[in-house]
């Protein structure tokens, strides 16, 4: 695990020199050396301490928030497919900070309690809809991808329903973007985090019992039912602090569980799953930048790109084995 965790950061470490050095704009290494020894240099020093820096450092944060969540979800329902973003949370979010942006000019800490609002109502329904929890397997997710598809013709509807120039800033957000990152806004997420992120350490020890199963875990000693509401809770707020910042980066949620499972080899992997949640931000921050040097392309759109095929390679794996 500590060889894993080590080689995530070197990941994300070089990920974030590549973003740094490369782009529209590269930076001479010895000029990025100078600007962060604190030298003032002409067009380097902006462009590094009010543009890419903070895209970085919020890329790492939303990329650990999704990445995280994810594997709760995941391992929560014991299922691949069970991600936020696949279930309806991730929408519950948008939904909730499109009509605060669109309606009440929602930003900063005020966007970040309305995604959480939202996520929150839509698991609890979803989890409500599954019988209060007794059926966290296709069920839950059944229930989830519906609730989704709902949410969607809302934010549509909602879109059609405003001003040509606020739909489409909300539509530049809902599509998934580092672009508008600042230090405030790393800030607010670091924040949360920080509160966040320690609760994965007792999350991780009760996801390992609850997959003994409900009988085993009670006999255990575990309240079975209020520690997986809980459980969701947590995954709920990890997913909407890192929405309300960035918008919804499509697939990062699912993409990172199964890769830190892979590269776990099984074991407990919720503060590698956030490492590798990092990383993917911060890897397709850079594709992003470099793919089509002349028209950047939102993050979420690189992400999206990156997580269809998988998606369709889970679906067909489990086709073929019955499950």
């Amino acid at each position: 695990m500590g060889r894993v965790n080590l080689l995530l950061g070197v990941g994300i470490l070089l990920a974030i020199a590549l973003n740094l050095l490369t782009g529209r704009h590269p930076i001479e290494f010895s000029d990025l050396l100078a600007a962060l020894g604190g030298q003032r240099v002409p067009g380097v020093s902006f462009m590094l301490w009010e543009d890419r820096l903070p895209q970085a450092a919020v890329g790492i944060l939303a990329g650990a928030a999704f990445g995280a969540s994810g594997a709760i979800f995941q391992r929560l329902l014991r299922n691949p497919l069970a991600s936020p973003d696949v279930i309806g949370v991730g929408y519950g979010a948008s939904a909730a900070a499109v009509a605060g942006m669109l309606f009440f000019g929602a930003q900063g800490i005020g966007l970040s309690l309305l995604a959480f609002a939202g996520a929150l109502v839509v698991a609890l329904v979803i989890y409500v809809i599954a019988d209060s929890g007794k059926h966290t397997g296709a069920r839950l997710i059944l229930a989830g991808i519906a609730v989704a598809a709902l949410l969607q013709g809302i934010i549509q509807y909602l879109l059609t329903r405003t001003d040509v120039r606020n739909a489409s800033d909300a539509l530049r957000w809902l599509t998934g973007s580092l672009s508008a990152s600042t230090w405030e806004r790393a800030g607010l997420l670091g924040c949360a985090l920080v509160i966040l992120l320690p609760l994965l350490m007792p999350a991780a020890s009760r996801l390992r019992i609850l997959e003994l199963g409900d009988d085993t875990a009670a006999g255990l000693g575990l309240r079975v039912r209020g520690t997986r509401l809980g459980l969701i809770i947590l995954g709920v707020a990890l997913t909407a602090v890192a929405t309300a910042v960035t918008g919804p980066l499509a697939f990062v949620s699912f993409l990172a569980g199964p890769l830190a499972l892979r590269l776990c080899q099984g074991r407990s992997h919720l503060g590698a799953a956030a490492l590798t949640g990092a990383l993917l931000v911060t890897a397709a921050t850079y594709l992003a930048g470099n793919v089509l040097p002349e028209t950047p392309l939102p993050v979420g759109v690189v992400t999206g790109a990156l997580g269809a095929p998988f998606l369709i390679w889970v679906l067909v794996r489990t086709n073929k084995e019955g499950t």
